[in-house]
């Protein structure tokens, strides 16, 4: 009996893995060289499909939401990462950090952050997802054991409140 999951699974990682790149990218649009950001979105998401019914498959946030009905398409969801990403990369302090499990995008660090009042911690960050409608999560900075909760935020959220996240950092 031959085990086509395997196959399947391997083929999407291959997916999912972007040529290396000459340059660090510098924002999520600098990050989509993979096959899933170029193919046709409906192949893309047939594939995720497919291996998904099999076995746990890594995805960007975007293809998830996508596939949960949450976003009409690949390109909404890049254009949440691009508004994000015009309004971090325009501020001093922030960057974009693309080394993130496969399939994820990356997300956007506010470096002052990490030096805590009682020592260094883990900046605050600005992450995609796909678990609310808002498609942003906002970590705020934290030091010590265990994870701080992320607060649910919208592009529009980001935006209002950017100058009170920097004071709080």
């Amino acid at each position: 009996m031959v085990r086509v999951e395997a196959m399947l699974g391997l083929e999407w990682n291959s997916a999912l893995e972007a040529p290396n790149p000459s340059e660090i990218a510098l924002t999520p649009a600098d990050a989509r060289r993979s096959w899933v950001s170029r193919a046709s979105e409906s192949e893309v998401l047939a594939m995720y499909r497919s291996v998904r019914d099999v076995e746990d498959a890594p995805a960007p946030w975007w293809l998830r939401a996508l596939d949960r009905g949450r976003l009409r398409s690949r390109a909404e969801g890049y254009a949440i990462e691009d508004a994000v990403s015009e309004l971090l990369s325009s501020r001093p302090g922030w960057v974009f950090v693309p080394w993130v499990d496969l399939g994820e995008v990356g997300y956007w660090e506010y470096v002052p952050s990490e030096s805590g009042v009682y020592g260094p911690a883990t900046p605050t960050t600005v992450q995609f997802t796909d678990s609310h409608r808002g498609f942003v999560h906002l970590v705020p900075a934290h030091r010590g054991a265990g994870r701080p909760q992320a607060i649910d935020f919208t592009v529009a959220d980001l935006r209002a409140q950017i100058e009170d996240i920097e004071l709080i950092a």
